[in-house]
């Protein structure tokens, strides 16, 4: 038998732009593996459908991102215990007839922190956004540590929702929802998990007026990779962790689920500078 060429997708809007696919590929070619990754816009189709035509086409896997990441749910097989709790998949193995659902966003999301904001207090935190991505990283800063988490959401019924989850989770640490005009100056630290910030939705998510030096912002977002959110608290003397180690990391992740071979992190990380550079160059 040929050596198994690797077909892999990603689903959902605005993904055009995503430099995931060029992550992959380039890991893929470093390793000696044929791999094709291609982009999928979301549109009318059922989700359902769009499982049942890559199977059709032989693809390996899926990405999901937004707004798939919890819709994708009543169409798989089987989620693992992580994938279980959060309620929400970024990857969907396809695996003899069956669709495997996984998380990598949390591992993706803790892994950044640790490295780019490892001292920061967590006694308090905002976090701005109750989809698929704020409950992963809602899971993820309760398992850092965070003992107070504030949810707020421009839909207040899922913030009341994730916290529910979240709590029933973590029953040691304190999730409540709140309201957008709750938000206020206490907590230590805030992370956006919307696609406000993004080239195509510009803007800020929360007002920036509730930003003091003594917070820190943490921001999913890495289309553009320095947010006006992350430019105006980085001005206001905030400490600041931007998408890119998340983005890299879920990569990763990903990428062995797929193949079962781990791409080198600091090889990937470099094309990953590479390729905002080139953007913004």
């Amino acid at each position: 038998m040929g050596e198994h060429r690797f077909l892999v997708g990603l689903i959902g809007s605005g993904v055009g732009p995503s430099l995931t696919p060029a992550l992959h590929m380039r890991a893929a070619d470093r390793l000696g593996l044929a791999y094709i990754y291609r982009t999928v816009e979301l549109g009318t189709e059922d989700v359902s459908e769009l499982l049942r035509m890559a199977e059709v086409l032989g693809f390996d896997a899926l990405n999901i991102t937004h707004p798939v990441k919890t819709r994708v749910l009543p169409y798989l097989d089987e989620l693992d215990d992580l994938a279980t709790e959060l309620g929400s998949v970024n990857t969907v193995l396809l695996r003899e007839g069956r669709r495997l659902g996984r998380n990598t966003d949390w591992t993706g999301f803790t892994r950044s922190f640790r490295a780019g904001l490892p001292d920061v207090p967590l006694g308090c935190v905002a976090l701005v956004g109750a989809g698929g991505a704020g409950m992963s990283v809602g899971h993820a800063l309760l398992t850092l540590g965070v003992r107070r988490l504030r949810i707020v959401d421009v839909r207040p019924d899922r913030a009341h929702t994730l916290a529910d989850r979240l709590a029933g989770l973590f029953p040691a640490s304190e999730v409540t929802a709140i309201e957008t005009g709750q938000l206020g100056p206490d907590p230590d630290g805030f992370v956006h998990c919307t696609p406000t910030g993004m080239a195509a939705r510009p803007g800020l998510p929360f007002d920036p007026g509730l930003l003091q030096p003594r917070h820190w912002v943490a921001d999913i977002v890495y289309r553009p990779l320095q947010t006006e959110l992350l430019r105006t608290a980085a001005a206001r003397g905030c400490r600041t962790l931007n998408g890119s180690g998340m983005t890299v990391h879920q990569a990763l992740e990903t990428f062995t689920l797929i193949t079962g071979r781990t791409p080198d992190a600091a090889a990937m990380t470099e094309h990953f500078r590479e390729l905002v550079a080139t953007e913004t160059a």
